[in-house]
């Protein structure tokens, strides 16, 4: 199964395309898209969704795993990634894939037996798990790798 990984953001978005061979997590491509803090929402959703459609026709998931929006200390950060958590959802529809939604805590205690592990935590847990020769830099790009492989069981 290719499972594509998000972990949603307006000004930088974590994703991850992972395959499951016989049921060991693989690495196939992660990585960042960042937009440009003074442009409109308007613009970054474009340019999120295009960058995303790119990595969907690339490499054909199957399935969507997203983070599940939790409580923001902002409310207007937490609707900007509401509409992204759209956007991807959109995508995953016109793209015929299933979708799962897994919460930040699971994710993290899933992969590493503590709901609060912290991001270095996260990273070192991502490299074991997909055998990296060493842990993504952006922890962004770490977070979607571990979504990927939390929602590649569900």
């Amino acid at each position: 199964m290719r499972i594509l990984g998000i972990d949603p953001g307006y000004g930088r978005l974590g994703y991850a395309v992972i395959d499951i061979e016989r049921g060991k997590p693989k690495a196939v491509t992660y990585g960042v898209i960042t937009t440009v803090a003074k442009t409109s929402m308007s613009d970054r959703l474009f340019e999120i969704a295009a960058d995303v459609r790119s990595v969907i026709a690339k490499y054909a998931p199957e399935r969507l795993v997203i983070e599940e929006l939790f409580f923001a200390k902002s409310t207007t950060t937490a609707l900007k990634v509401a509409e992204v958590r759209g956007v991807m959802l959109l995508l995953a529809a016109e793209a015929g894939m299933d979708v799962v939604e897994v919460k930040p805590n699971a994710v993290k205690l899933a992969l590493t037996g503590y709901g609060k592990a912290d991001k270095r935590q996260m990273q070192d847990m991502v490299k074991v798990v997909f055998d990296l020769k060493k842990a993504p830099k952006i922890d962004d790009a770490a977070d979607a790798l571990a979504i990927a492989w939390c929602g590649a069981v569900k």
